[in-house]
């Protein structure tokens, strides 16, 4: 049985469309326009050096670590030791070759915000009843929102060590991200 409190989440769909849209628009300009992530990945020192070293190798698409051990036990060996302080160290993502286009990767990229808002909703529907006040849902969702958009961004610094002000800038899109949504909510809530 429903509890009386609640709104129904299929009541929800159109902020959680609505929501994911605007934001979607946002996170476009944010990204398009040279604000504050121009400066996000500088430049190799020597990138044409850098780049025929690399490029032979042919490394497939996915995720690497230079210097690697196999195993725990490796990572404390006299051998590894001096890999890692004679250097490079590195954490890579090697792209697939070619141009590639972004139809795939900007479909994934509103999945995710049409994700965030649905659990935004599923939150805020057990929370807040049909006619709840602005502010309250405001809050609800945009905390909600902020937790799935912002802290995800902190373990790429604590473990992969990205540069923090990457990082906080990241979690200041995710705020704007989560006031959008709490707004649209707000606005549209039943």
């Amino acid at each position: 049985m429903p509890d009386l409190a609640s709104t129904s989440l299929a009541a929800l769909w159109l902020p959680i469309l609505l929501a994911a849209v605007f934001v979607f628009v946002a996170s476009s300009l944010i990204n398009m326009l040279p604000l504050w992530h121009k400066n996000d990945f500088p430049p190799l020192p020597d990138e044409a050096a850098a780049r025929a070293a690399i490029g032979p190798l042919q490394v497939p698409p996915g995720d690497y670590m230079v210097p690697r051990c196999n195993s725990m036990k490796d990572m404390g060996s006299p051998e590894f030791k001096a890999k890692v302080n004679q250097g490079p160290n590195w954490i890579i993502t090697a792209m697939p070759l070619g141009e590639g286009g972004m139809a795939s990767s900007l479909l994934q990229w509103f999945l995710f915000l049409l994700l965030v808002a649905f659990f935004s909703a599923y939150v805020a529907s057990h929370a807040l009843p049909p006619g709840a006040h602005y502010t309250e849902v405001f809050r609800f969702v945009g905390t909600t929102a902020f937790m799935g958009f912002a802290f995800g961004q902190l373990p790429q610094s604590i473990w992969f060590r990205r540069r923090w002000s990457t990082t906080l800038k990241h979690v200041f899109d995710g705020l704007i991200y989560a006031l959008l949504m709490a707004g649209t909510f707000g606005w549209l809530w039943p």
